[in-house]
């Protein structure tokens, strides 16, 4: 998520006609109302539809809470899986506990799912540095706030050469019911080295993002949870059967992502999958995934060419489409629906540092955004707590609308934390994760719910 000293500087391409950005607008206000604390690093919120009324928080320090319908977070973890993970960095890190969703038959099967970075399996490449682990558990029979730690089965597990570009949300498709899993391309920089194969566009070194054949990082999977052993891959996956793959047709959705932190369905309209994914330096992107769609990492950053031999200097064009010798040839390379310059971008007007996906509101205490995608930004400053929030009305053409919005209980009109994720509950309300430590240690952790600016 965040760039270290390995995530080099580039200049920014000229925008596709149609698709210019606009630096974002100084938006409406907003409140926030705290309504946890004392977490390490809160990364995500699901709710529950078993008619508790409970919220579970996940933690990517390796613990799920749970935050009942009246507004307490209980002491004691839903789940906990500390010891089955890689010890964390406490200054900073992007492996952990980062996803989790709740099959949906929860209510009557008690089975949930969670994402966490393991340490390395036996037989994993050399010099590789951890396992991504996609499990399945279910809820204890004797307690409904206590999940069975027994009960784990593995059924996902990707090996990682570096410890960061995890990606790591878990969602159940609202339409098919499959589970959607987010994987980022491998980590270090430029989606080259250790562990990123050579693709289709020569021009470029690597990687992940653009290759469905050889490893399924870089992707938005899909599986079949519900059938086969230890999962089935969906009957219409765009690439099942795709001759000549070794391993990653099969559960590959979409392709072409750098990072995809975080992402959501939009719980009303067209059921839309949003994915926020980080950009290298310049540009951040928040994307409308779709089945078999190219999201154009790393021949694009955003919508802007980019080069691997030069990152500092943008090319002047690159391809639209998929090249030969790739089997999807043709296939053309999506833009973001959402982009806005990082703050290490040299042309100024920086909102930020990682973008932080978000949901589609469909709440009612702050109609006026209804169908808008709320989201934000992991921090403006590097070695400050200084996170944002934006928001994004689409248009009929081009890229959408964005606005930052301004919190109104903050002096600054700023989150005034690092922002880590969002959650939104079954009535569609939103709520807002953040930290005050760059890595996942202390217990400055918060959980915020969006209000109005009276509020």
């Amino acid at each position: 998520m965040r760039r270290f000293v390995f995530t080099a500087l580039c200049l920014s391409a000229v925008l596709a006609a149609g698709a210019a950005s606009a630096p974002a607008q100084s938006g409406p206000a907003v409140g926030v109302r705290l309504v946890a604390d004392g977490l390490t690093s809160p990364v995500a919120l699901v709710p529950s539809a078993d008619g508790s009324g409970r919220r579970f928080v996940v933690d990517q320090a390796g613990t799920v809470r749970v935050l009942t319908a009246g507004g307490t977070l209980l002491p004691q973890p839903y789940l906990d899986v500390r010891s089955r993970m890689m010890p964390l960095m406490p200054d900073y890190d992007e492996r952990g506990l980062l996803g989790f969703a709740l099959h949906p038959g929860y209510a009557s099967n008690g089975r949930f799912f969670v994402y966490y970075s393991a340490p390395l399996r036996p037989g994993a490449p050399a010099g590789y540095d951890h396992t991504a682990r996609i499990s399945e558990f279910r809820v204890s029979a004797a307690d409904p706030n206590r999940a069975d730690p027994a009960s784990e089965r593995v059924l996902l597990e990707i090996d990682k050469p570096q410890f960061n570009h995890n990606g790591g949300t878990l969602a159940f498709g609202p339409r098919d019911g499959f589970l959607y899993i987010s994987i980022g391309d491998g980590g270090g920089a430029d989606d080259v080295g250790l562990g990123h194969v050579e693709d289709w566009y020569t021009a470029n070194a690597g990687g992940n993002g653009q290759d469905i054949q050889h490893n399924l990082m870089g992707d938005i999977l899909r599986i079949d949870v519900n059938r086969g052993a230890p999962y089935a891959i969906p009957a219409d996956n765009p690439f099942a059967g795709t001759p000549g793959c070794a391993d990653g047709c099969d559960e590959t959705w979409a392709y072409g992502f750098r990072n995809p932190y975080r992402m959501s369905f939009d719980m009303g309209g067209s059921r839309e999958l949003f994915v926020g994914d980080a950009g290298q330096n310049l540009w951040e992107e928040v994307s409308i995934a779709v089945r078999g769609g190219n999201f154009g990492w790393n021949v694009k950053e955003g919508a802007h060419c980019f080069s691997t031999d030069d990152p500092d200097q943008t090319p002047a064009e690159c391809p639209d489409a998929v090249g030969a010798p790739h089997p999807r040839a043709g296939d053309p390379l999506i833009d973001p629906v959402i982009e806005y310059q990082n703050e290490h971008n040299p042309e100024g007007g920086g909102l930020g540092h990682v973008v932080v996906g978000g949901h589609i509101y469909r709440g009612a205490e702050l109609r006026r955004f209804s169908g808008d995608y709320i989201f934000g930004d992991w921090s403006r400053e590097e070695e400050e707590p200084d996170g944002s929030l934006f928001v994004a009305k689409s248009r009929s053409a081009g890229m959408w609308k964005l606005q930052q919005l301004q919190v109104a209980t903050s002096p600054t009109r700023r989150l005034g934390h690092y922002l880590l994720g969002f959650g939104q509950d079954l009535a569609g309300e939103i709520y807002v994760l953040t930290t005050d430590e760059a890595g996942p240690s202390g217990t400055t952790g918060r959980v915020y719910r969006l209000t109005r600016a009276s509020g």
